[in-house]
């Protein structure tokens, strides 16, 4: 299969919406995708807060279909002194599964991170994704960092925060 990676363009977003409905119906939670056109196109093409590559079939000349997505932002290490690029989610739709479409996603994000002198690459996968698992441990070659658990705060806990302001 043809296929190739590329930035995002402004003109991607409803692709980008599309994916994000379905990463979410996939992980059984698809009330959780909230993201409009509007919010995506100032958070990845104005601020840009976030980054995204699309894979599409053909080739650049010739492109096809859109059939991947990969979102990601940088961060920072206190430890390393140096920043590290955090990959938020990455989905291919099923069709295209098992094609190398996800190991070409890590291809650049790898050259990506170097390029951006980046101590670490990170993601989180929900742990009953076993196929995922899988992958990133058998041919990424990833570790699971099992003794970190996750925390988080969504919008009411962000809100209540101003509490402790001074």
């Amino acid at each position: 299969m043809s296929f190739h990676i590329r930035k995002t363009t402004p003109d991607d977003i409803d692709t980008l919406l599309q994916f994000i409905k379905e990463l979410a119906i996939y992980e059984k939670s698809p009330e959780s995708a909230k993201a409009t056109p509007e919010i995506l196109h100032k958070n990845l093409f104005e601020t840009p807060y976030a980054h995204a590559l699309v894979a599409v079939t053909g080739t650049l000349s010739e492109p096809g279909e859109p059939i991947g997505m990969a979102l990601y932002f940088f961060n920072f290490s206190t430890w390393t002194g140096r920043p590290g690029l955090f990959l938020e989610d990455l989905y291919v739709r099923e069709a295209y599964r098992n094609r190398g479409v996800g190991k070409a996603f890590f291809g650049e994000l790898g050259k990506i991170a170097q390029e951006k002198d980046c101590s670490r690459l990170d993601w989180s996968v929900l742990k009953w994704n076993t196929p995922s698992i899988l992958f990133y441990e058998k041919v990424l070659g990833a570790i699971a960092m099992s003794e970190w658990e996750g925390m988080r705060l969504e919008e009411e806990g962000i809100a209540a925060l101003s509490r402790f302001r001074k």
